[in-house]
């Protein structure tokens, strides 16, 4: 079992930042890989940003990139989401998830519950 719990989220102006943190605990934190995803009021849970095992690779979705980042200290067994620039359309609610196969979509076996970002205009 992988216990998440993300922080970080709040209400930005448009053109703000904000930093999403996702500690885990249980099981190995480096054997998973880690993902983003979002959700916002009646649309689907979509990918955000996802990280490999040792943190070699990422992969964005195209209206992320360019201003998020994610990264990962496997010491610490937090998993992070810097994002810069911040759209109105940002906002929704952010899901940590972990798996030990990286994917760009919502199967992941672990979730965290959640945090939310406003992006105000």
């Amino acid at each position: 079992q992988v216990q998440l719990v993300e922080s970080g989220g709040g209400l930005v102006q448009a053109g703000g930042s904000l930093r999403l943190s996702c500690a885990a605990s249980g099981r190995t934190f480096a054997g998973y890989a880690k993902g983003w995803f979002r959700q916002a009021p009646g649309k689907e849970r979509e990918f955000v940003a996802a990280i490999t095992r040792n943190g070699g690779s990422t992969y964005y979705a195209d209206p992320v990139k360019g201003r998020f980042t994610i990264s990962r200290d496997n010491n610490k067994n937090t998993v992070y989401l810097q994002m810069n620039s911040l759209k109105p359309e940002d906002t929704a609610v952010y899901y940590c998830a972990a798996d030990p196969q990286i994917a760009t979509t919502p199967t992941y076996d672990y979730w965290g519950q959640g945090t939310q970002v406003t992006v105000s205009s």
